[in-house]
């Protein structure tokens, strides 16, 4: 039997209530067995119990406790890519980033489109994960675009969606055979929304900032032509379509055209597009930290996603979190990989960005950072801290100040432009299923 936990004296966000008030949570064989004030008063453990061996106390007096945070878009790099990240790494920083579960993206060496390769990732995850991991399967073979995966194999084997993130599903007809073909396994496709035409070796956003910079840039368009023509074709399917990392105000006119029809789709955005603009390229010289796909967009574009995050048009947010090897980024910004390493910066970023500014409250934090990514998977027993829940909690100090050290990263990969930059806000404990994996801000 697991020891019982007792975390007391936080303020407790439920996003299924809707509201936040300071109470106790006592965890019981990995899971939550009552939510109340006062619980942990004189007597934690509720049974004249004194904190021991069979019974953990955090005193959680000035913190924030969620719902364990569960990343919808993760890159973990295995198979095939363990110099980048490897599944210890990657869940190691997921749980230094407060985040009890994450979702595996397929897009490996091999390609995760198969059964076995699902099985590997489950299996690698039980051997050496600290949290909960998902698989994605590919929607294509090899992601070609040329032939569908067997999506009913790997979702049978555990896979909880289907994406060939990374790339776009181009062909048109392809992409609404996938839809019907999930439709059938109660399965989202996830969708990477770009039109490799449009990108046309663009290497940022086109604009004022690329003009002044002399690189290649990247429209608006091309991500705004691929979600009209997905969500279309989610339209005409009636299958569940999730866009991912969304980035411009065309985006989000098209999203809210798209939920007005009442068709089946949801959307995530990042904490970099949140947070940073293209102008990010030059007050940081030319650092290939800012180099990201979908790339860092215009002033009014963040606007429009902090908005869109505001109302609630934006269903959650997702890190996206793609570490490289310094080899990667070491090179001219034309020729590094894109991508940043986002798990252990996205609660800081997220909350001195959006809460802090009055864009999302506690509440609205649990509930896109851990509710509705539990909705997009399906698991029922996660995103909440209602009675009988999974015991996943994720306890955040709000007002902690920190300079974000890529040396000190838990990740392997350490690309980030939020280097050096000081955040509020930091997790301080991450239990996955009633087991402390991080206490005082240190992996256990």
């Amino acid at each position: 039997m697991k020891p019982k936990l007792v975390v007391k004296n936080g303020l407790v966000a439920d996003p299924l209530a809707g509201k936040s008030k300071v109470q106790d949570i006592v965890v019981e064989n990995g899971r939550i067995a009552a939510v109340a004030p006062g619980l942990g008063e004189g007597d934690p453990g509720g049974r004249g119990q004194e904190p021991g061996p069979d019974l953990i106390v955090i005193d959680a007096s000035g913190k924030v406790v969620l719902p364990g945070l569960i990343d919808a878009h993760t890159h973990l790099r295995e198979p095939g890519q363990e110099h980048k990240e490897d599944i210890a790494s990657g869940t190691a920083a997921a749980a230094v980033g407060g985040f009890t579960t994450v979702a595996a993206m397929p897009n490996t060496d091999p390609v995760i489109d198969t059964r076995a390769g699902v099985e590997f990732v489950l299996k690698r995850a039980a051997e050496a994960g600290r949290v909960n991991v998902l698989p994605l399967g590919a929607v294509t073979k090899g992601q070609k675009g040329a032939e569908l995966a067997e999506m009913g194999d790997m979702a049978e084997a555990g896979a909880v969606a289907f994406s060939d993130d990374g790339r776009p599903v181009t062909g048109s007809e392809l992409m609404r055979c996938a839809l019907e073909y999930v439709k059938m396994l109660g399965r989202p496709i996830i969708s990477h929304c770009e039109d490799v035409d449009l990108v046309n070796e663009g290497v940022m956003h086109q604009g004022y900032w690329s003009t002044v910079l002399g690189l290649r840039g990247v429209p608006a368009a091309a991500e705004e032509v691929a979600v009209a023509r997905d969500v279309i074709l989610a339209g005409l399917t009636g299958s569940r379509l999730h866009l991912t990392h969304l980035s411009t105000a065309g985006s989000m006119a098209l999203l809210r055209w798209a939920k007005d029809r009442g068709f089946p789709v949801t959307a995530d955005v990042t904490p970099h597009h949140l947070a940073l603009t293209d102008e990010a390229v030059r007050t940081l010289d030319y650092d290939t930290d800012t180099k990201v796909n979908p790339p860092l967009r215009a002033s009014e574009d963040v606007e429009a996603l902090r908005e869109a995050v505001r109302s609630g048009l934006v269903d959650l947010i997702a890190t996206d979190h793609a570490p490289h090897h310094f080899d990667d980024k070491d090179v001219e910004y034309n020729y590094a990989a894109s991508g940043i390493s986002g798990l252990e910066t996205a609660v800081a970023v997220v909350v001195t960005c959006l809460v802090r500014e009055g864009f999302l409250d506690w509440v609205g934090l649990a509930r896109m950072m851990s509710l509705a990514p539990a909705r997009l998977f399906g698991l029922e027993s996660k995103g909440t801290l209602k009675v009988g829940a999974d015991a996943d909690l994720t306890i955040i100090d709000p007002e902690a100040e920190w300079t974000v050290d890529p040396a000190a990263f838990a990740s392997k990969g350490r690309n980030t432009p939020f280097k050096g930059m000081r955040l509020r806000g930091r997790v301080t404990e991450t239990i996955v299923g009633g087991r402390v994996v991080l206490l005082g801000g240190k992996l256990v």
